[in-house]
């Protein structure tokens, strides 16, 4: 037992005993209540502080309680001891669902506090261009995905935990040039926007190709774990390996989807000719126009 992975067993199933995880709950609250006190406290001393709609604040309570979903439920338990596509559906939670929510959950007026002063804007410029939030995502992907790493995360709690914390920084990161509220470290145009995505398609499904068509146990971690519902090691894997490339991909599709029809509807706005009527409005609007 680990200092920070405190596991206090609650009842069931030996597969499905809920542990509570000191260290994901007690990220879930800091992060819950630091949301609050920025919403409710901090925001009256930000002169150009705007209001938080709820449903801004929904999203980013979703994605912490996708953070808990992914990290302190039996899901994080079966896929430690038991199987690898848990592990890899917490991941993919952590990565393709908690983070946007949290990127777009976070106001722009915050995101300016913590960003955009004078020591952390030219640092932050760099990283959320697309290369660089592009790059650092997909190394760390494939770092995680290394044999030797995974079987270190799952034998070592503290390390494990400091990477699932990497993971979701980095998740955020990649989302940025998508969902970047600020005008200081913008979003690229449409166009780039959705090739910048459809790359971020990419590695992913190598990576998930390689897992789900290897012969033999890529993990030796799980090759060694007992078998849960008589899924073999090699069926763990291709669903594994099949779950991330299919969910990940549906995600970013669907991200591409509708920043092209907003795009599309932007462009056919920009270029329609006024109608009569509308002009003929704001001229009244101006004393101009004929009034009947």
């Amino acid at each position: 037992m680990t200092p920070l992975l405190l596991h206090v067993e609650v009842g069931g199933p030996r597969w499905l005993q809920w542990s509570l995880h000191p260290d994901a709950l007690l990220l879930c609250l800091i992060l819950g209540y630091a949301y609050y006190y920025c919403i409710t406290e901090l925001r009256p001393k930000i002169s150009d502080a705007g209001r938080v709609r709820r449903g801004q604040a929904a999203l980013f309570y979703l994605g912490v309680i996708t953070l808990y979903a992914g990290g302190g439920s039996p899901l994080h338990d079966i896929g430690e001891q038991y199987l690898l596509s848990a592990h890899m559906l917490e991941h993919l939670l952590f990565a393709m669902v908690a983070a946007p929510l949290l990127v777009a959950g976070t106001p722009a007026w915050l995101w300016q506090a913590i960003l955009c002063g004078p020591r952390v804007l030219p640092v932050a410029r760099v990283l959320t261009r697309p290369i660089v939030a592009f790059s650092t995502f997909n190394a760390l992907l494939v770092l995680t995905h290394l044999p030797r790493t995974m079987d270190f995360a799952l034998a070592s709690g503290p390390f494990h935990f400091s990477l699932h914390i990497v993971l979701i920084l980095a998740s955020m990161l990649m989302w940025w040039p998508v969902l970047s509220p600020l005008p200081q470290l913008p979003r690229p145009a449409p166009p780039l926007q959705l090739t910048y995505l459809f790359l971020q398609s990419i590695l992913p499904a190598v990576i998930a190709s390689f897992i789900t068509f290897a012969d033999h146990a890529v993990y030796g971690v799980y090759a060694d774990a007992p078998r849960l519902w008589n899924i073999s090691t090699i069926a763990d894997q291709q669903i594994a390996g099949g779950g991330m490339k299919l969910i990940g991909s549906v995600i970013i599709w669907t991200f591409m989807t509708v920043i092209f029809f907003r795009w599309y509807a932007k462009e056919e706005t920009e270029t329609q000719e006024p109608r009569w009527e509308d002009v003929q409005a704001e001229l009244e609007e101006l004393g101009i126009g004929h009034r009947a």
